[in-house]
């Protein structure tokens, strides 16, 4: 269940980000078969494909970090992961869903898949390329810590034909880097940029993180003129939370200690702050997250994509994935996923087939974080009405001043995009509003 976000809450312990639906916790073991099913049968929609490769390794673990990451991996141990993940991806090209299929978009997250070198990443991309191709795909997104980039790493991802690079700046203050955990320091960021400019990608974005234990009003504002000057074709903004795994979390539990990071209203004003100043070097807002300077090209074809509902094969370690209307994730341990391979076997976990209904909530909350939605692609897709099939969650939402509804089109206001996260779940299904997120 996400947290109650009134004016002044605090960021306590739990999940806020919305990301998908129905909740994670709901996936359950013994559905499985259902996404072995799918897999195995002749795909039933003309949906795009895309695939998700997770590398889990880093330098150190962030202190805010909620996902599957290992530390301190030697080269004989990332080279069993390649191995084994070059096997899941062509486990799955001879299923009858997959094989033939075109990649519409590639996204390899973290973890961070910089940690790889630049000998690691060629094998990476040729042992995947004996199976799965994105030769063609219109996007291939690729997740980089600073202080893992070299001039040569960043020439082999041009070169294995990466074609949006996201940078992991987060903040620009090393005080505030070290104690959030961060492997990285600011010299290593302004380096890392230069080259990745110097090499020339399609597009560049950052991130940044509102709300970092330790920012103040003064250092956030000098992350957004940094930011401004470094120029990038998008930039993502997130809020800061605290899932139930973060280090930092698990300390106020242990602890009961208060929460070090800034209340959702001042993280939402930083975030408001970031908006209005970029505006000005020309950045538009594409979602609750994220800017762009040219809507008419800077897309985010992985986002726009799963958000209306593509099929993403998830790869790697705890990859959480969904196929022909069933949500899957892999095994969450590192062991167990690759013996699982080397048996020759794919290392799913647990799985959700999702209902005609639960699709449409699903693809109507993630593209309500894009701030506006219109009613006409629902009617056709699903059949369904959206303003009166949820005219209670819009009603209520309007009444308060999170969104407006003119003619066919649902907007949010700045205040509603601001907060989006924290009013989707009104849009869930009456069972799944009060359940845990995660």
């Amino acid at each position: 269940m996400a947290p109650e976000l009134t004016l002044a809450a605090p960021t306590e312990v739990g999940s806020y980000f919305i990301s998908n639906y129905p909740p994670f916790s709901q996936w359950q073991p013994e559905f499985v078969d259902e996404i072995h099913k799918v897999l195995q049968s002749p795909p039933k929609t003309d949906a795009p494909l895309g695939l998700y490769l997770h590398i889990p390794f880093c330098r150190k673990r962030c202190k805010f970090c909620y996902f599957r990451v290992y530390t301190d991996q030697n080269a004989k141990a990332i080279d069993r992961y390649v191995l084994g993940l070059a096997k899941e991806n062509e486990l799955l090209s001879h299923l009858a869903g997959v094989t033939g299929r075109k990649l519409k978009f590639v996204y390899f997250g973290g973890g961070t898949p910089s940690y790889l070198s630049a000998k690691q990443l060629r094998l990476l991309r040729d042992r995947l390329h004996a199976s799965v191709s994105w030769d063609d795909a219109e996007e291939v997104t690729f997740e980089c810590e600073p202080g893992t980039l070299s001039l040569e790493k960043v020439q082999t991802l041009k070169d294995i034909g990466i074609t949006r690079v996201s940078l992991g700046v987060e903040n620009f203050n090393d005080v505030i880097l070290e104690e959030n955990g961060r492997a990285h320091l600011s010299p290593e960021i302004f380096r890392a940029y230069d080259w990745i400019r110097r090499v020339g990608f399609p597009q560049v974005n950052i991130d940044l993180i509102a709300g970092m234990v330790g920012e103040t009003d003064e250092n956030w504002k000098n992350c957004i003129e940094q930011a401004r000057k470094l120029d990038p074709d998008n930039i993502t903004i997130y809020q800061m939370e605290l899932p139930h795994n973060t280090l930092i979390s698990r300390e106020m539990k242990q602890t009961g200690m208060a929460s070090p990071v800034a209340s959702w209203a001042t993280k939402r004003r930083w975030v408001d702050e970031a908006f209005e100043s970029l505006a000005d070097s020309g950045y538009q807002v594409s979602s609750a997250q994220e800017l762009v300077k040219n809507r008419g090209e800077d897309r985010f074809v992985y986002r726009d994509s799963v958000w209306r509902g593509a099929d993403l094969l998830a790869t790697g370690v705890a990859s959480f994935g969904h196929f022909q209307g069933v949500h899957y994730q892999n095994l969450d341990q590192m062991e167990d996923y690759l013996k699982t391979l080397e048996d020759g076997r794919l290392p799913i976990h647990r799985a959700m087939v999702v209902t005609p209904h639960q699709r449409l909530i699903r693809e109507l909350v993630l593209q309500m974080k894009e701030g506006q939605i219109r009613g006409e692609p629902f009617r056709q897709k699903f059949g369904v009405n959206i303003f009166e099939e949820f005219s209670t969650p819009l009603q209520n939402q309007q009444a308060a001043g999170y969104l407006t509804t003119e003619g066919d089109e649902v907007r949010l206001t700045r205040k509603g995009l601001l907060q989006v996260d924290s009013l989707l779940t009104e849009y869930f299904e009456p069972e799944h509003r009060a359940v845990r997120y995660t």
